[in-house]
């Protein structure tokens, strides 16, 4: 990749500092607003207050605390960390499959995780003893076991092509597709529930499922970021990486393994999100280049702001109906990524 498509270090650092403000912004909106309307000022007290004891107590309801640290805080922090693997993991595919439409679906983790999700809800909540994380775990487990048939099915010998790793990811969802599609028909009981599953939305279940989710984004974003160098060199051909030295083979099973890792942690709790892989990395690739040390975490800030006002949004629109949070990101996804691909006239990568 020339060098000289690199931004400067100088709109990077703006970059970063536009997206940490957009996060910011984004949480405090969304631990504010809602059915009952919390005041910053009155956030950022009972925040301090948290921390360290603050000698004057200002007169608000007792409510607000229970409202903001059992309810709106842990559903912002588990839709940010969802956004920010999601976008992280669509930098991570597009980089890696060469292709602009890649996203963190397209080797099999929606449809594998669709399956798990739709099979524990024909059984009930409470089915193999786990209460509510019996849903998030058959969609890890489905997820995670899909795209593993997914990278053995491509092997060709001793490597994974590609293009054999994406064709196999397309019929292998398609299958995964219509099984989940049959289960659902003859389960009509658990029909409604996996229909909302599948189109994304929070479930509730309060930190507990941001406590699992955060090591996996922790330990995936480190193991992007350390191969993110290799990740550049892997945009001129994987046969000129190999001359420079670069063992392409372990690479794609690394970036493979950790952004299907984060993935599937992601929607096993939030459901299948689409667009926020797809948009998010597109258009800070655009803004700050594709060296890909800054693009993915640029993404993963990106797509937590992204993904916390569109939850917003999807609960607030609507009051007090809710609607499916993959519902919005759709709606602003796709004129969005189409105005952006129109009004720039230029490749991207």
């Amino acid at each position: 990749m020339p060098e000289e498509v690199f931004r400067p270090r100088r709109m990077t650092r703006a970059l970063f500092g536009l997206c940490l403000a957009a996060l910011l912004f984004a949480v405090l909106l969304g631990v504010s607003v809602g059915a009952v309307s919390i005041p910053v000022t009155t956030v950022a007290h009972l925040l301090l207050a948290r921390l360290s004891p603050l000698p004057a107590t200002p007169n608000y309801p007792e409510t607000f605390t229970t409202i903001l640290f059992d309810i709106r805080l842990p559903r912002v922090a588990l839709m940010g960390l969802t956004g920010a693997a999601l976008a992280a993991a669509g930098a991570t595919y597009q980089g890696l499959f060469r292709n602009p439409l890649a996203d963190p679906y397209l080797v099999g983790v929606a449809s594998g995780a669709g399956l798990g999700a739709t099979i524990i809800l024909s059984f009930g909540f409470p089915a193999a003893g786990l209460g509510l994380m019996a849903v998030p775990a058959g969609a890890f487990l489905g997820g995670a076991g899909t795209v593993g048939l997914v990278v053995i099915m491509s092997r060709v010998g001793r490597t994974t092509p590609v293009t054999t790793l994406l064709l196999a990811g397309v019929a292998a969802g398609s299958f995964v597709t219509a099984i989940t599609t049959f289960w659902m028909l003859r389960s009509p009981d658990g029909l409604r529930r996996a229909f909302s599953w599948l189109l994304g939305g929070y479930a509730g279940g309060g930190w507990q499922p941001v406590w699992i989710v955060l090591p996996y984004l922790i330990a995936g974003l480190i193991v992007l970021q350390l191969n993110a160098r290799a990740l550049n060199v892997l945009q001129l051909d994987e046969e000129q990486a190999k001359q420079l030295g670069l063992n392409v083979e372990r690479l794609k099973l690394v970036l493979v393994g950790a952004a299907t890792l984060m993935t599937a942690a992601a929607v096993s709790f939030g459901g299948l999100i689409g667009f926020v892989g797809l948009v998010v990395p597109h258009s800070l690739r655009m803004l700050g280049g594709p060296d890909y040390r800054r693009l993915i975490p640029l993404s993963a800030l990106g797509g937590a702001a992204f993904l916390i006002l569109a939850d917003l949004i999807a609960r607030t629109a609507l009051a007090p109906q809710e609607l499916p949070v993959g519902v919005i990101t759709a709606l602003a996804g796709a004129p969005f990524f189409i105005f952006i691909l129109r009004r720039l006239k230029r490749s991207v990568f």
